[in-house]
């Protein structure tokens, strides 16, 4: 559990570098407002990362193993691409600075590849949710040590040396990982390039259920998504300032989100995945129709300040649960290959579903919005009822069941 803690903060602190960090800092020193945006195409790794988890699957490093090899590597690979990002000059070398942000972004993406492997492979199916409760707080703990105490630093030193003492904070993470056992699977790993491709898609598909499956992973979270793709303008609209929108919805809800994955990693433990991701959705469905009730109640900031809190809350646990769902969906010989597919999956209705809710705001108005949007939550529950879906969850090839609770219910 320590591990997946730190494994997680490992995984947070680099992302926001590349993005709220390197764009400040390209805008203090007058880079045009133009490159900057074009600046957001080096996170693309992130979304293509499943067309290298193969090649992480395939191929073992001589030291340390298949996961803690390729471990030292992207974690080398990152601390030096972070020291070589603050080296560049943002006004005089564009170029430079766009190619070594994006080699962050690339061992950054290799990183999380190899880390949600090891967490599948390494932690029994009943104790994944904690275990990922654990590794989504390490990630906001990173995030929130890179954005908001890297931006700070940023006011105090050079941007320079923003960055190294940023690289300087991923030694914790290279510690544990030769510190760390190696995952102890009972399968052999693929034999082939080809067989690391293809054969993950052919096993997969192979399963009862498999569509419903992927169904859920994209409905699970939907109406979510589209209301927070809209939420600050709406905060916004209904007359809060920018400022009171900071302290609440970034402070509160930062803490209430760190909450919500512990609570939701605990309840994992006490009543099994299946009887989760029915609670939980019903609770984020719940705090997303709260937005119509702020949006009636209009300033206010202790009705803010309760509805953020509740549905970051809400969204924390439900997110601790689909990451766990997700990686129990797995099977360990392409543990790699097939969780950064699903995970790819995952961003999906981020992206589609939210592209037209500012259409759908000024035809539906707030309320409607946010009540279409917590009604969004029903098609994923619906799916919860094909329990081939959690049959499958607890049980790969070889393995037996960890957690009888689930078939049960």
């Amino acid at each position: 559990m320590l591990v997946a803690l730190l494994m997680g903060f490992s995984c947070g602190l680099p992302l926001l570098l590349t993005i709220d960090v390197l764009k400040a800092w390209m805008t203090i020193e007058g880079v045009d407002l133009s490159v900057i945006g074009l600046m957001s195409l080096v996170g693309l790794p992130y979304t293509v990362k499943f067309l290298w988890a193969p090649f992480l699957d395939r191929y073992i490093p001589p030291l340390f193993g298949r996961r803690r090899g390729w471990l030292i590597i992207a974690q080398s690979g990152l601390m030096l691409s972070i020291i070589g990002l603050g080296s560049a000059n943002p006004a005089e070398q564009p170029g430079l600075m766009a190619f070594t942000a994006f080699l962050v972004t690339f061992f950054s993406a290799s990183q999380d590849i190899v880390v949600d492997a090891y967490r599948r492979e390494d932690i029994p199916d009943a104790e994944l949710g904690f275990a990922s409760s654990l590794y989504i707080n390490g990630y906001r703990m990173g995030m929130l040590l890179a954005g908001g105490g890297g931006l700070i630093l940023a006011g105090q030193i050079p941007f320079s040396m923003v960055y190294l003492l940023m690289a300087a904070c991923l030694v914790p993470g290279i510690i544990t990982t030769l510190l760390a056992p190696e995952p102890v699977i009972n399968s052999d790993p693929p034999k082939s390039l080809q067989a690391a491709v293809i054969d993950p898609l052919i096993e997969y598909f192979n399963r009862s259920g498999a569509v419903w499956i992927l169904l859920f992973i994209l409905l699970y979270k939907v109406g979510d998504s589209m209301a927070a793709a809209m939420a600050t303008p709406f905060y916004l609209d209904i007359g809060f300032s920018t400022t009171e929108i900071g302290a609440v919805v970034k402070l509160v809800g930062f803490w209430a989100t760190i909450a919500g994955a512990f609570i939701g990693g605990i309840l994992t433990l006490k009543i099994g995945m299946y009887a989760s991701l029915w609670v939980f959705g019903i609770l984020q469905s719940i705090s997303t129709a709260c937005f119509a009730l702020l949006a009636q109640t209009g300033h206010s900031i202790p009705a803010l300040t309760a509805v953020i809190g509740f549905e970051n809350l809400a969204s924390g646990m439900g997110t601790v649960a689909f990451v766990a769902f997700m990686a129990m969906m797995t099977d360990k010989r392409f543990t790699a290959t097939q969780y950064a597919l699903l995970s790819s999956l995952m961003g999906i209705p981020r992206v589609i579903a939210s592209a037209p809710t500012g259409y759908a705001v000024k035809f539906m108005g707030w309320e409607t919005f946010f009540i279409v949007c917590a009604l969004m939550a029903i098609p994923g529950l619906l799916i919860l009822i094909k329990s081939s879906i959690f049959n499958i969850s607890t049980t790969h090839p070889g393995e037996a069941p960890s957690n009888n609770k689930l078939a049960n219910l």
